[in-house]
């Protein structure tokens, strides 16, 4: 058999900001072979996710920092090609954290099995069918806990989760405002995903945008961005407003300590809640929202994009758009 090699990016340097190609090595290996127990798994394509950033610094988060020298962390769906591991065969697709890398070997700890739905591409399952579907689903709808005719608004609302969270908004009945960074977003938001209104960020101050697009006030925010986002929601939030606090991308990057938010103290006027939470804290009810999910898909009532960059050598520039706003809906790496 043709001796298999590996193309890995490794983790060289701590970023400082966004990541830079000094950030990651290029390494080419053989793969070794299979233990008794272990898979060998070709990934097909890998995730992006702002968590990726978080993860190359060396102070630990939700999970172990990844150390210098190794493969960098990240989300990937890939082939079964080898298996010593009985609950596993040629074929099979899995998706786990399997690294940024084209092959790699797993005892399946870690990894799900995924179904083979006719008309679903794989790349749903990094999307619609996967964490990001889970995060938008549970976010939205534990932590924020939408009621009908309630008004919420989605920051990075083009985004991966974003784009979810206002569909599910406005299936459980909800005005839904979106804030975007493009007026192609934004059109995107309201003429395909249905969203009753949005704001571009870079064309509109945000707190007279909310002022426009939310006049009876704002009952959940599902916080993507924090900074002066979030200060400006706080400042218009309606008695008993519930936040959901997703990510803080506009902080991901920052080289020295980011100000406010000022507006805090509208938490205790208006008696309102902010929470903070990670999908993993809902895995074990996965199939309650992957069935929810599905029938909306296939009642037309929620859509989802990918957006795809073609090869793994892309992938430490490719990352980057998810800071500078340049992708719309999931970004994904084509290996």
């Amino acid at each position: 058999m043709t001796e298999r090699i590996n193309r890995q990016w490794r983790l060289a340097a701590r970023p400082v900001g966004r990541f830079k190609d000094s950030d990651f090595k290029w390494t080419t290996e053989a793969v070794p072979q299979l233990k008794d127990g272990e898979l060998l798994v070709h990934n097909r394509y890998l995730s992006l996710d702002p968590t990726n950033r978080g993860w190359a610094n060396e102070i630990d988060t939700y999970l172990p920092a990844v150390r210098l020298g190794d493969v960098m962390r990240g989300g990937a769906i890939g082939e079964v090609e080898e298996s010593r591991n009985p609950n596993y065969k040629p074929g099979d697709f899995v998706s786990g954290l399997l690294g940024w890398q084209e092959y790699a070997i797993t005892n399946g700890t870690g990894i799900s099995k995924l179904p083979n739905i006719p008309g679903v591409p794989m790349t749903a399952h990094l999307g619609l069918f996967g964490h990001i579907g889970l995060t938008a689903y549970y976010g939205l709808l534990d932590v924020g806990q939408p009621k009908a005719g309630e008004t919420l608004v989605v920051s990075a609302a083009a985004g991966a989760v974003g784009s979810l969270v206002g569909q599910i908004g406005k299936i459980v009945g909800c005005r839904v405002v979106g804030i975007a960074g493009s007026d192609e977003k934004c059109r995107w938001l309201t003429e395909d995903l249905g969203f009753d209104a949005t704001i571009n960020y870079k064309k509109e101050k945000i707190s007279e945008g909310l002022k426009r697009t939310c006049p009876k006030g704002i009952d959940v925010d599902f916080e993507n961005v924090g900074g002066e986002i979030l200060d400006a929601v706080l400042a218009q939030i309606n008695l008993g407003a519930r936040i959901s606090l997703c990510g803080m991308i506009s902080q991901y990057n920052a080289t020295e300590p980011v100000p406010g938010p000022y507006n805090l103290v509208m938490l205790v006027v208006r008696r309102a809640r902010i929470q903070g939470f990670l999908v993993s804290d809902y895995m074990d009810r996965a199939a309650e929202a992957m069935t929810a999910l599905g029938r909306w898909l296939m009642e037309g009532k929620i859509k989802y994009r990918v957006d795809i960059v073609e090869g793994l050598e892309e992938a430490p520039r490719a990352v980057n758009k998810l800071f500078e706003g340049s992708n719309t809906g999931k970004l994904v790496v084509k290996i």
